[in-house]
């Protein structure tokens, strides 16, 4: 039986099953293991995790009268929290866009999904080149060519107005390998449209989009060994990856950028409980900015595929996210946050009333609980069928989303292709 404890009653002979929350917080990219070594013990006890899960038929139960819980009443839990959450923001409408950055006449137009996504491509391309040069540079101890970087913010902020779900979908079907560069191009773009939700002006929003794309160049100073590394890392390893916000900042603080910026470079693994890390900073002491880039951040953490662990769903990675809020994030933002990409981000896998499987295509205006749908598989036959787009918030539409689906117990091996009509794209 699976149950989760607190860290505080984890013992030697546990079978441990899952850490509770990202695994950018842990030295352990593999968490399923017997714990019988007191150096792991004491390696989890000094990480910010406060709760892990346990299998009892593989390990030693937790002792009596501590406190646990199971799987059922974990689900039952979050779900009632998640219900809450989508009944509030199901019943608000999403907050007009604020005046395009920099925008030319054209460009500040709307665009159909299929149309950006298109251009979406070429600017990622573009992006991922722009960040590469940037890595290499701060590599060899050079100043960050400021001009590229605003000309980058441009491209990604444009493209999020013109139609904010193509790029940030786009963003997040990365390689492991292209992992730390296209990141930078994705928190970006989320910066932006969470910018945009919350009614900022211009200038706040290009300071949001610029922290997004410059937040992890500390990581340039980082071996690819260790960053990219498929196993456990040592203690001394984990500590030079939890540098790299100082060392963003290091980088950055005589380019001439904001001191907000500056900042969210710094702070962006802060969390509101004071847990986080370079300064366990809490609450008030934590700025906006900062705030936002660590939502950003780990979003797109938790549904890229790393070189040790593949990507969590899109739906899934906010649900997961909304129940680490009460300590990790800022809650107001993380709603803010969920209106701008939807309750069902463009990728996630839903069931419909119908039985049938769907992958969301895009957001529909004016509702966040009734995305465009694309079925493509019976769950009463087993089969796939011909693929339709369904507008589940068209007048007279008598379908509607069920619950999400977990991908990984359907292997359909084109998902992502289904959605943006084009293979794995070549960043």
């Amino acid at each position: 039986m699976l149950k989760r404890i607190h860290v505080r009653d984890l013992t030697l002979g546990m079978f441990l099953h899952e850490l509770c929350g990202s695994w950018m917080e842990h030295p352990f990219w593999r968490t399923r293991f017997l714990l019988e070594d007191p150096q792991d013990l004491q390696r989890i006890l000094n990480t910010a995790i406060e709760e892990v899960w346990i299998d009892t038929a593989r390990g030693r139960d937790v002792a009596a009268g501590a406190q646990s819980m199971t799987r059922a009443e974990v689900e039952a839990e979050i779900s009632s929290q998640w219900q809450a959450l989508e009944t509030a923001l199901g019943t608000l409408e999403p907050r007009p866009a604020p005046p395009s950055i920099e925008l030319t006449p054209q460009g500040a137009e709307p665009t159909p999904m299929d149309a950006e996504l298109r251009h979406a491509a070429q600017v990622c391309r573009s992006a991922k080149e722009a960040v590469v040069s940037m890595f290499t540079e701060a590599r060899m101890g050079r100043a960050v060519d400021m001009a590229s970087v605003h000309a980058q913010v441009n491209e990604i902020s444009n493209s999020v107005s013109r139609n904010p779900g193509a790029l940030i979908s786009l963003a997040r079907l990365k390689t492991a390998d292209e992992y730390t560069y296209m990141h930078s191009v994705a928190v970006c773009a989320l910066m932006t449209a969470l910018a945009r939700q919350l009614g900022m002006d211009d200038n706040s929003t290009r300071l949001a989009a610029l922290a997004g794309l410059l937040h992890d160049l500390g990581k340039a100073n980082i071996p690819l060994a260790i960053l990219n590394k498929p196993g456990k890392l040592t203690d001394e390893e984990f500590d030079v990856i939890r540098h790299h916000p100082v060392a963003s900042h290091e980088m950055l603080q005589h380019s001439g950028l904001h001191p907000a910026v500056l900042d969210a470079c710094l702070h962006h693994h802060e969390k509101i409980d004071g847990t986080g890390y370079p300064h366990r900073l809490a609450r008030e002491q934590i700025s906006t900015l900062a705030r936002m880039t660590a939502i950003c951040d780990v979003y797109d953490a938790i549904t890229s595929n790393r070189p040790y662990k593949a990507g969590w769903d899109p739906s899934e990675s906010l649900r997961r996210m909304a129940e680490w809020t009460r300590g990790h994030f800022d809650s107001r933002l993380f709603q803010a946050f969920v209106k701008a990409i939807g309750i069902y981000p463009v990728g996630s896998l839903v069931r419909l009333s119908s039985a049938r499987l769907g992958v969301v295509v895009e957001q529909s205006p004016g509702t966040l609980v009734a995305p465009r749908v694309k079925v493509f598989f019976s769950t009463r036959t087993r089969l796939r069928i011909p693929p339709e787009v369904i507008d589940l918030s068209a007048p007279g539409c008598t379908e509607k989303i069920t619950h999400r689906e977990d991908p990984s117990r359907w292997h359909f091996p084109d998902l992502d292709e289904l959605w943006c009509d084009m293979a794995q794209p070549a960043w």
